[in-house]
């Protein structure tokens, strides 16, 4: 597992580049809440707004998740532990104000990004500027 990336992954990477050409910045690979050690994989802080862009194997895609052919037994309990910890993670952002959006690696980077913009800009306007 130690050659499995925790962040820069390909469709992360995409999903950063369709953003920021869209004129959004964000933190990279970081703890939303303090408190709560578990990182999105895009941040943008003042929207309050957390991206998870999620693996289809290690977080079960009912669409293309696949079923370990050796080691079955440790692998369908790690990926149910990944499953229930996504939903926690997002009980307890959604508790602390955040807004939760997450996304399957297949998806089209184009059209994540676009969702992304929709949220953090509708987010943006509902929050009081400071003057």
């Amino acid at each position: 597992m130690q050659g499995n990336r925790r962040r820069d992954t390909k469709p992360e990477m995409a999903v950063r580049r369709a953003v920021h050409a869209l004129g959004l910045r964000y933190r990279v690979d970081a703890r939303p809440l303090a408190g709560l050690n578990r990182r999105a994989d895009l941040v943008f802080t003042r929207a309050k707004v957390a991206v998870f862009i999620d693996g289809c194997y290690w977080h079960g895609c009912p669409q293309h998740g696949t079923t370990a052919r050796t080691n079955s037994g440790y692998w369908g309990p790690k990926i149910q532990r990944n499953r229930e910890r996504d939903a926690d993670t997002d009980t307890l952002l959604l508790q602390a104000g955040w807004e939760v959006l997450r996304f399957w690696e297949h998806e089209t980077p184009t059209d994540v990004a676009a969702r992304i913009i929709t949220v953090v800009k509708g987010t943006e306007s509902r929050t009081p500027s400071r003057t």
